[in-house]
């Protein structure tokens, strides 16, 4: 397919167009570890009740993957992204409203339905939009917008709370994704969609991606490692400064605040540089290869430091996970053009399960610890170590697929 030129300044809008809306998924994603303690203390949630509840978004979020891909292929970003925009919108008044962990709950997990097309639908039009050697710098800059989403829900977060409460918060979340819906309507150009299935070659199936070599190798991956990370990095890194290292909840938020920068300090840089060594599916492969073992080298140290182990080390941990950001550019340009979307939400599918399990998970075993009489650092341990254990298991699966 022919993609178009487009001028500079329209492609530069449309990237911050789809910007604001995947700042604001990213913000609400990791907006609960900040507020943690707030709902803890309000609702008297145990560990294991915190780790659905952060799921509960990515439960959300994934069970919308699938229909997803169906609908950007044939529908466009333009369309879908506003309209489950309007579910975020209807999902953070009823978290704002709710007087119980259930109602939390399924608020929480209409967010993550609403926000479920932030970021795909954006890949999705930057794999038709934008040419081959620009996807990897622009998927690498979105990331960089989550990391800013990320570091608001930390100290603009915290800052906050003690002046409008939470409730507010998530009240003025809801203008603010108004806000990015009447932009996204009024710059976003309209799809295609028969040209770009007419110009595309393949075969336009789901079943296609899900039988792929390379899609089936990255299966455990995404679902293990990435999956790990963003329950770690909007969850329980939290916890884990709180309970584990000591922090007081502003120490935490403060901590929170730093991981999150180096956050957007490394896919800066990375989306600067990335294009320059990784052109092709293969060079994401081999990339993967020799950089996606580095985080689970710095979490094995986490574990043993246990107390010792703070921020810094977890803004280590989440930097060094980087390299697995090549794997969603990877998958897209891995399909045509007409299957793109499909492509691009069922990997998508696979984090958001994978986030929704192991955060969830990850509280079950740390109350599970607690129960048989363990310490609470190790509990805390003991959880991290199946993350650890996981993870690996899945890089060495990697590696066999791919010789």
């Amino acid at each position: 397919m022919n993609k178009p030129v487009l001028a500079k300044s329209k492609a530069i809008t449309i990237f911050l167009v789809f910007a604001l809306g995947y700042f604001i998924s990213n913000l609400l994603r990791a907006i609960t570890a900040t507020i943690s303690p707030e709902l803890v203390n309000e609702f008297n949630l145990t560990a294991g009740e915190l780790g659905l509840l952060g799921g509960g978004y990515f439960l959300g979020f994934a069970s919308v993957q699938i229909p997803l891909g169906y609908l950007l292929d044939s529908k466009g970003p333009r369309k879908i992204v506003s309209y489950f925009l309007s579910l975020t919108i209807i999902g953070l008044i009823l978290f704002a409203s709710a007087q119980n962990l259930t109602m939390l709950l399924l608020s929480r997990i209409l967010i993550g339905v609403g926000v479920g097309a932030c970021l795909m639908g954006p890949l999705t039009a930057y794999r038709i939009w934008y040419q081959d050697q620009t996807q990897q710098r622009a998927n690498s800059w979105m990331l960089m917008v989550g990391a800013i989403g990320m570091l608001s829900s930390s100290l603009p977060v915290q800052y906050f709370l003690p002046i409008i409460g939470w409730r507010a918060i998530f009240l003025s979340l809801a203008i603010l994704t108004f806000l990015s819906i009447v932009l996204i309507i009024i710059f976003i150009p309209k799809w295609d969609s028969d040209r770009i299935i007419n110009e595309s070659s393949g075969d336009s199936k789901l079943s296609t991606v899900w039988s792929n070599p390379l899609f089936k190798s990255l299966v455990p991956m995404g679902f293990f490692n990435y999956g790990g990370l963003f329950a770690i990095q909007t969850l329980w890194a939290g916890p884990w400064m709180v309970r584990v290292s000591g922090y007081t909840p502003e120490e935490s938020a403060q901590g929170l605040f730093l991981i999150y920068f180096c956050m957007l300090f490394s896919f800066l840089s990375w989306g600067y540089f990335v294009p320059r060594f990784s052109k092709s599916v293969s060079d994401a492969v081999k990339l993967l290869r020799f950089g996606a073992p580095i985080n689970l080298i710095v979490l094995a140290i986490i574990i043993y430091l246990g107390p010792k182990a703070g921020a810094i080390h977890w803004a280590i941990f989440i930097v060094s996970s980087i390299f697995l950001s090549l794997t969603q550019p990877a998958v897209g340009m891995a399909f045509s053009l007409s299957n793109a979307g499909k492509a691009l939400t069922s990997f998508n599918l696979l984090i958001f399960i994978g986030a929704f399990s192991l955060q969830w998970i990850i509280g079950l075993i740390i109350d599970l610890g607690i129960g048989l009489n363990f310490s609470e650092i190790n509990s805390f341990k003991l959880a991290m170590v199946f993350v650890l254990a996981t993870s690996l298991s899945s890089y060495f699966y990697f590696l066999v697929k791919n010789k």
